[in-house]
């Protein structure tokens, strides 16, 4: 029989994921992982649930002991907390530093989920790993989930083909509200459980109050970028996204305004009243990238967010081992947003915006 180590997060994904693969015949044993102690990282102020008597995270381990108790499941727990700081943290807060948009649960994925959650579980005894995420693997590609509102591919796009090797989804050919019957029909009491948002293994916060535990704030000019006015002062660059619309806080206007650019050098936000062209590209260059399978198209389909839908795109290889991808007028492409490339249905890989283009030209306004 062999052994499959399943990361139980205390969700209900895991839990049938670790349901699905015992009624497939695998030795099934599950491995909670803590990658966050918040008595060690001082934000209280951004977590509203730590009013509570127990921290989220606590909650989750003790809802992963209660399934696997009621299935049968040995569950193992084990700390990576140094490693999540080394490899995941310090990234996203860097990245931030840079006036950048930051992907931390993608950097989990590569490092945590598939890099030391692997290896603990090799020592363990594990033939397999397997996860909850919403992915397939068909034939050595990594492809979407058959549902399509929670595929999660996107999210794996840094997974390298190694680490990819003897890996279980058990969730790829089924729905959510799937997942959720069938936790009900094994009466456990997470099949309700709501499902976790916010930064990977962190949760949910006040995002201001987290990040000024970690990140100076340095208030600066709002700057209207079609006259070069100052009309206002933003709180900190880090707190702001292209493309965002509220939270401005700039009174006495009742103009549509959006963000559109940031200057680091001179700490100024820019923004736009009406003009949305500015938020448009044609082309963007991609750093750090990875594939994870032999495909290498000059056409294929690209996203760069999460939701969005594919996008027909042109792939040029640089010389320095960067991608040049091409497209047409594409909203709010972002430095430091993840890019991810498919063929039909195959997540191929990705990599990170480095620089954001129109008429072959780099967008001064977007660092």
């Amino acid at each position: 029989m062999k052994k499959v180590i399943v990361g139980i997060s205390g969700g209900v994904d895991s839990s049938v994921a670790a349901i699905l693969l015992k009624e497939q015949g695998y030795d099934v044993e599950g491995l909670f992982m803590r990658n966050w102690d918040s008595s060690i990282n001082n934000d209280i102020l951004g977590n509203p649930d730590l009013n509570n008597n127990i921290c989220p995270q606590e909650q989750d381990y003790n809802d992963a002991l209660e399934a696997c108790e009621k299935l049968n499941i040995k569950l193992h727990r084990v700390d990576f907390i140094k490693e999540y700081w080394d490899d995941v943290f310090t990234y996203f807060l860097d990245e931030l530093k840079k006036g950048r948009t930051p992907n931390p649960d993608i950097m989990c994925n590569k490092y945590i989920k598939f890099d030391q959650f692997k290896k603990e579980a090799e020592k363990l005894g594990a033939d397999y790993i397997a996860t909850g995420h919403y992915a397939k693997l068909e034939d050595g590609y990594l492809k979407k989930a058959a549902d399509l509102n929670k595929d999660q591919s996107y999210f794996l796009s840094q997974v390298s083909v190694k680490q990819l090797e003897n890996v279980l989804f058990p969730l790829g050919d089924i729905t959510k509200d799937e997942v959720r019957r069938i936790a009900k029909e094994h009466d456990l009491a997470l099949a309700s459980k709501k499902d976790s948002t916010g930064i990977c293994f962190i949760g949910e916060r006040n995002f201001k109050n987290f990040l000024k535990n970690y990140l100076p704030a340095t208030s600066g000019d709002i700057v209207n970028i079609d006259n070069n006015e100052v009309i206002g002062k933003h709180e900190g660059l880090m707190y702001y996204t292209i493309g965002q619309r509220r939270g401005l806080n700039i009174g006495g206007s009742e103009e549509r305004m959006f963000v559109v650019g940031k200057n680091l050098d001179k700490n100024i936000l820019y923004i736009s009243f009406g003009n949305t062209e500015y938020l448009y590209s044609d082309s963007a260059i991609i750093e750090d990238l990875n594939f994870n399978c032999d495909l290498r198209p000059d056409k294929c389909n690209a996203k760069f967010r999460y939701r969005q839908e594919d996008i027909p795109v042109e792939l040029e290889y640089l010389d320095d081992g960067n991608i040049l991808v091409k497209y047409d007028h594409v909203k709010a492409v972002t430095p430091g947003q993840a890019c991810v490339f498919y063929v039909d249905d195959i997540c191929i890989g990705g990599g990170m915006v480095k620089e954001v283009r129109k008429n072959n030209e780099k967008l001064w306004y977007l660092l």
